[in-house]
């Protein structure tokens, strides 16, 4: 058992070149024609399929499949030419020369769309200081315009007033606005600028039920103070229509913006939580997994497809699929496996920063986190090392893409994550058990908002007092000299906790780096700090204090001269 320990520990990296791949050619997809696209979908098609060959001989003369690095090679372009061929047919949509034409032209125009997020506050707020502009995003599935009626499946952003606020996925809804091009490298191909309220044509009742309940409980959470009713239905349904402008920037500054919406830990601590009840019940392993993963698809509907929360109940499923085959272990594979199903079904999270950062966040704890744990000493409780290191090793990789979207460094951001960690899980769990409640015992839901409640506003009173604190946001180099400088003090920072973490390890570190600096120094062919004289070769020599002066001390061996006298003030 021992042998086989590092074994079952050591990273597994060979899904890492197929989850690149793939990320790479949905990344190319917003900025490539559909020509170019289409040849490079042929090469990794062409080169995929002449390792395939060599693969088919070689398992022909052993008579077996071996795993090897060309056989994930293979896997892997063949996944990128997948996801290239994707990205080709959504480019070739995007310019069609009619749909383009109108893009294009600014034309006006009506459609039928069909609700695919959900909507969010544009930083544009009125008079009574509430947002007077949202933005959701569709696919547009009809045009109508000039008389003419042209089927699309276009990708696009509706901006409207705040009647859009109300509108749900998987609505579909008719509206009438302009088009307009969008920026460069975006995968949307219009941004539609609506000049009327929505129409609701049809909506799918199964998606919508569980929406509908997660505004339910919203609204059965405004009885609250102001910041826990604002905060309470951000953290368990993302719904932060209610959270304050104050608040919000607030948690911004700290670091804590992950928490004012639904976020991986959110779906780790469902899967976990429905899991352990299923099995208290004394259900099999197979049973209980199903249980726990159709739980976590009810949660999933209810908050809404975002970036995060897709990757993270998606990382969730492979894991417990995993432990229900009697296998654990090599978190790294399952977050490759994330990524490679998530871009696949969905190329337009690989231009996202919110995904981005979700991988990176979960890759950080994968790779840093056990290493960064491992540091403290064992007199140091396990829950505290974990508190210090989670947060910690997920900064480390998040934090020089923050600072190239936000270039500002948030100083108490980890006291603030380390101070909040264990009211995440009272929030998310009692909340979540509120939302399932809320249609069938209303008074004990109210208890358990009430509960909730208080742990929202304890991380609301977190936020605002490390907010508060002097520093607490000064300003960071913008562009790749920011991003940079930020790679830098991740590495002095992780150096530093280690430092902390091995005191003695550290003097030895200070004691070893003065002896070689001293030998480096005495191997040094010829030092020479003072103008004038003859070089001493392996000595250091001093200049004389007196200006004017040019004898140096302590002279050669061979010179026998005696120093001149120091003059003293006063006397001889």
């Amino acid at each position: 058992m021992a042998a086989t320990e590092p074994n079952r520990r050591r990273t597994d990296l060979r899904l890492a070149p197929a989850a690149l791949l793939v990320w790479a050619a949905t990344v190319a997809g917003p900025w490539l024609t559909p020509g170019i696209l289409l040849l490079v979908w042929g090469s990794l098609a062409a080169c995929a399929g002449v390792l395939l060959a060599r693969l088919l001989r070689r398992k022909k003369a052993e008579g077996r499949w071996r795993r090897s690095f060309l056989t994930t090679l293979t896997a892997a372009l063949m996944l990128a030419a997948a996801s290239t061929a994707h990205s080709a047919v959504s480019s070739a949509q995007r310019h069609d020369e009619q749909v383009a034409g109108l893009i294009a032209a600014r034309a006006s125009v009506v459609a039928e769309a069909e609700i695919t997020g959900a909507p969010r506050a544009l930083k544009m707020p009125g008079p009574s200081g509430r947002a007077e502009r949202w933005a959701v995003a569709a696919v547009v599935r009809s045009f109508t315009s000039g008389g003419q009626v042209m089927h699309a499946h276009l990708p696009v952003v509706i901006i409207g007033g705040q009647e859009w606020q109300h509108a749900g996925p998987g609505q579909l809804l008719r509206v009438t606005g302009k088009l307009r091009p969008p920026d460069p490298g975006r995968v949307e191909a219009a941004i539609l600028t609506a000049s009327s309220p929505p129409v609701r044509l049809a909506s799918q009742d199964w998606q919508q039920g569980p929406a509908a309940l997660g505004k339910r409980f919203a609204s059965a959470a405004a009885w609250l103070a102001p910041d826990a009713s604002g905060l309470l239905p951000g953290m368990v349904t993302g719904d932060t229509g209610g959270l304050s402008e104050e608040l919000e920037t607030a948690m911004k500054t700290v670091g804590l913006t992950h928490l004012t919406a639904v976020s991986g830990a959110n779906c780790s601590l469902i899967l976990g939580t429905l899991l352990l009840a299923a099995r208290s019940l004394r259900l099999a392993r197979i049973p209980a997994a199903a249980v726990a993963l159709a739980g976590l698809g009810l949660f999933v509907l209810m908050v809404g497809p975002d970036a995060s929360v897709l990757r993270a109940s998606l990382m969730g499923a492979i894991a417990l699929a995993s432990l229900a085959g009697g296998r654990a272990g090599r978190g790294l594979s399952f977050l490759c496996l994330a990524v490679i199903a998530l871009l696949l079904v969905e190329p337009d999270l690989g231009v996202s920063f919110g995904f981005l950062l979700s991988v990176l966040a979960t890759l950080g704890i994968i790779v840093l986190g056990r290493c960064i744990l491992g540091w403290f000493p064992p007199s140091v409780p396990r829950w505290v090392a974990a508190a210090v290191a989670v947060p910690l090793s997920a900064q480390v990789l998040c934090g020089p893409v923050i600072v190239v979207l936000q270039p500002q460094f948030s100083t108490y951001s980890l006291l603030a994550n380390v101070l909040v960690a264990p009211l995440v899980a009272p929030v998310t769990i009692l909340g979540t058990a509120a939302v399932a409640l809320l249609p069938l015992v209303p008074w004990l839901s109210a208890v358990l908002i009430g509960l909730a409640g208080f742990f929202a506003g304890a991380v609301a009173a977190i936020a605002r007092f490390t907010a508060g604190l002097p520093g607490a946001a000064p300003p960071w180099p913008e562009g790749v000299f920011g991003l940079l400088t930020m790679l830098l003090f991740s590495v002095v920072t992780l150096l530093a906790v280690w430092m902390a973490a091995h005191p003695a390890g550290t003097i030895k570190l200070v004691l070893a780096t003065h002896a070689g600096t001293a030998r480096l120094l005495d191997r040094l062919p010829e030092a020479t700090f003072c103008r004038g004289g003859p070089s001493v070769r392996g000595r250091l020599r001093v200049c004389n204090p007196n200006p004017g002066r040019n004898h140096q001390w302590p002279l050669p061996s061979n010179d026998r001269r005696r120093p001149p006298p120091i003059r003293r003030h006063g006397g001889t």
